[in-house]
């Protein structure tokens, strides 16, 4: 199955309903929309000679022509590489290359960073600006029938840090996402034709992936005019649009719970708010739901299992009543209705209800491996089981808690953030001659990325500016430590690995 066969069956059953919108005003039609993607996928075939199974990369801010490419790439029988258009040039150029990317779709904003990797990467051929003329000759190219694809072909790589600094390429396949996009219907909301997405959130990530069981059902894509989360703007779009849905991290739904514009709006327009990727405090949770009602929905997923593990409902965060929704509503739900989820100990023994072990899940709807990373697709899938990494355990009711990532993730503003690169890039600076980092708790990002520094001189006058200043010359400016810590040595087991434990607790201490 190809996916893009959603725009096509819609172009055909709703030709005249609003398929993507920008603010108030429609883009596209379905009939248009289903027009231009069959164009695109004609020219990115005979303009650039692509063949199926082909990489191209997407470098874009939200857009509609961001949807129209990824919806084009996938007629073709592409594979799209959707990048976090937030990362520094070295990560995309990392991730253009690993893919083997033979072209690469940006907009305005990207063109210094990425012009030059058609000269540097090998696989690169072309870059195309949208909008921009040679856009446009792809938009006016002869359409072509929808590729055929395999339900295990790759659709989708989608590049998430790993544990060594350098991104991994979860490939996700068209079973892959179609089994998301159903377990979406199952255990999320049903949706409508009138109903609508609102990508406030990045394309390239989660909004990106539930944005696609809302074409799969007619509902119209709306993209904020501001290009972001503005509370006033939001309000607007309610009172606009009918069924409105959208993915958040829990930053952003704290943000639009305090803001006057939510505050004082008619919110009947809203749907539903699907909140992920980072701790929810329960008092912000409390404040959300008196805000919005109860329209909170919370996922657990990873790139890996894409935004599909455990779910809390809105049902579950309705129900204040019940004797044990405090413990509830701070975790992460029950499984979700398309995988099997276990709690399991070193061995891979499956723990019982209470006993804290690694979560492990399988189904339909984990990727096949990482792409062109045998070895890491075997540490991460064994004998069917992805593991994630995480830590947690149930509860005799089936609800999923987290307790703690083995691997040292930091989320803050629901962006994941490895301590590994952050560390590499400030090893550059000639001052310093070790360096940790962790995350500590933040009321605002729900983590803050902090810096253990141990300079070569101690005595030497090595600034924050210094360090921040080679922390934005190579990684992505989210990425940086929003404090410091000059320490004189960090605190090392007997095999020398750092305690990054110890270094967590010393913030807490100071709290």
């Amino acid at each position: 199955m190809n996916l893009a066969v959603w725009i096509e069956r819609n172009g055909h059953r709703w030709p005249d309903r609003p398929a993507i919108a920008v603010g108030d005003d429609v883009h596209a039609d379905w009939a248009t929309c289903a027009a231009t993607v069959a164009a695109v996928a004609g020219g990115l075939r005979s303009r650039h000679g692509l063949e199926p199974g082909d990489r191209v990369a997407i470098v874009m801010r939200n857009r509609p022509e961001y949807i129209e490419a990824l919806f084009a790439i996938w007629s073709a029988g592409l594979v799209a590489v959707p990048v976090n258009a937030r990362l520094h040039r070295d990560e995309i150029a990392h991730i253009a290359q690993h893919s083997g990317a033979r072209l690469m779709i940006v907009d305005d904003e990207h063109v210094t960073d990425t012009a030059p990797l058609v000269d540097d990467i090998d696989s690169l051929d072309a870059l195309v600006v949208a909008p921009g003329a040679e856009w446009d000759v792809l938009v006016h190219s002869d359409p072509i029938t929808l590729v055929d694809r395999a339900p295990t072909d790759a659709a989708w790589l989608f590049y998430t840090s790993g544990t060594t600094g350098r991104p991994k390429g979860a490939t996700l396949s068209h079973r892959n996402l179609l089994m998301m996009s159903l377990s979406y219907f199952a255990d999320i909301d049903p949706i409508d034709p009138d109903d609508a997405v609102l990508l406030a959130a990045p394309i390239s990530h989660g909004a990106g992936l539930y944005g696609l069981p809302h074409v799969a059902r007619g509902a119209v894509s709306v993209i904020p005019a501001s290009g972001g989360v503005d509370g006033e703007e939001i309000a607007s779009l309610l009172s606009r649009w009918s069924g409105v849905s959208f993915f958040a991290a829990p930053t952003m739904v704290k943000r639009l719970t305090n803001d006057p514009a939510i505050l004082g709006s008619d919110l009947t327009g809203l749907k539903t708010i699907i909140y992920g990727g980072a701790p929810m405090y329960l008092a912000d949770l409390t404040d959300a739901l008196d805000v919005f009602g109860p329209k909170l929905a919370q996922i657990y997923g990873q790139g890996e299992t894409p935004m599909t593990i455990t779910a809390l409902s809105k049902t579950d965060h309705a129900d204040r009543d019940h004797p044990r929704w405090n413990e509830r509503v701070q975790s992460v739900g029950a499984t979700r209705t398309d995988v099997e989820v276990r709690v399991v100990d070193d061995d891979g023994n499956a723990l019982p209800a209470g006993e804290v072990g690694e979560i492990v899940v399988r189904g339909d709807v984990v990727m096949s491996g990482y792409w062109e990373q045998p070895e890491a697709t075997a540490d991460a899938i064994r004998d069917g089981w992805l593991h994630t990494g995480d830590v947690g355990s149930f509860d005799a009711d089936g609800y999923l808690t987290l307790r703690d990532r083995s691997k040292d993730l930091i989320i803050s503003g629901g962006m994941n953030i490895y301590p590994r690169e952050v560390e590499e890039a400030l090893l550059r600076h000639d001052a310093v001659t070790a360096v940790a980092v962790v995350g500590r708790p933040d009321p605002d990002w729900g983590e803050a990325v902090i810096a253990f520094v141990v300079l070569t001189d101690p005595d030497s006058a090595t600034s924050v500016e210094e360090l921040d200043e080679v922390c934005l010359t190579h990684i992505a400016r989210y990425k940086r430590p929003k404090a410091y810590r000059f320490v004189e040595s960090l605190p090392t087991n007997n095999y020398g690995k750092v305690l990054k434990r110890e270094l967590r607790e010393q913030l807490v201490h100071e709290a």
